[in-house]
């Protein structure tokens, strides 16, 4: 049986009055990439930002590998060292080049010796492309090689699972594929992620998962055939008609 790396019960979050997950449960496993869907919202985001405990869920559980997370069971450090996060706007240290950007997280978190880190971080760097630019500062780069380092960080500090915000929503269409090209690459090397993205095409191809959410409730789960060729909820079909012509 293979093994629940992520699991959400009964997860709510509340900003005052207005609720904005009702009760999401799900399970990620072990190489699985789930794809969630939907409009924006419907709290997709929110349930990333409760994933990796930057917002703190109101009630529920987020267990990882059946520990919870939000008990103190896990160190807070240790556990986003090992679900990382990568954000649609980058979240790059601008005073630093991106060799410093992939290198000063693994000496300050994962306490690795600098020589060691720099390592790590030029492997990734190479991965995704951008070797070429290790002594740019982020002002220097598009947004496409902006989340190509940010991507190339996340990944230094070998995570057991990368969590994706719509990281191609900020970047001009013709960046948007050299970041998904990545994310393919990452799928095939069977890294476990769970990406909220509005690029349907990826979640459609890439996907071993899809879930699609709309007014903070989970509506549809299944396989991407499911999903995009035999959607039984209303809401689904509504959303999925309105980007894909058939």
């Amino acid at each position: 049986m293979a093994e629940k790396v992520i699991e959400l019960k009964e997860l709510e979050k509340s900003f005052g009055e207005n609720s904005v997950l009702k009760g999401i449960s799900l399970s990620v496993e072990k190489g699985d990439v789930l794809s969630i869907i939907g409009a924006s919202g419907s709290g997709k985001s929110t349930m990333l930002r409760c994933i990796n405990l930057l917002e703190t869920p109101t009630n529920g559980q987020i267990l990882y590998h059946g520990k919870d997370v939000a008990s103190g069971e896990v160190s807070l450090s240790r556990y986003r060292a090992k679900v990382g996060m990568v954000f649609q706007s980058f979240n790059l240290f601008n005073n630093m080049t991106a060799l410093e950007n992939c290198i000063t997280g693994q000496v300050s978190v994962l306490k690795r010796h600098r020589k060691e880190a720099k390592e790590v971080a030029m492997k990734y760097l190479e991965k995704v492309g951008m070797a070429p630019y290790i002594e740019a500062r982020p002002s220097q780069l598009s947004g496409g090689q902006k989340q190509r380092v940010a991507i190339a960080r996340a990944l230094a500090m070998e995570p057991e699972v990368l969590l994706f915000d719509e990281p191609t929503s900020a970047l001009d269409p013709q960046m948007v594929g050299e970041v998904l090209e990545v994310m393919r690459s990452l799928a095939k090397d069977g890294l476990t992620m769970i990406v909220v993205t509005h690029e349907m095409a990826f979640a459609r191809d890439v996907s071993s998962h899809v879930v699609f959410m709309a007014d903070g409730v989970i509506c549809e789960e299944g396989s991407p055939k499911d999903i995009f060729e035999n959607p039984q909820n209303d809401k689904t079909k509504d959303f999925l008609s309105r980007f894909l012509q058939k």
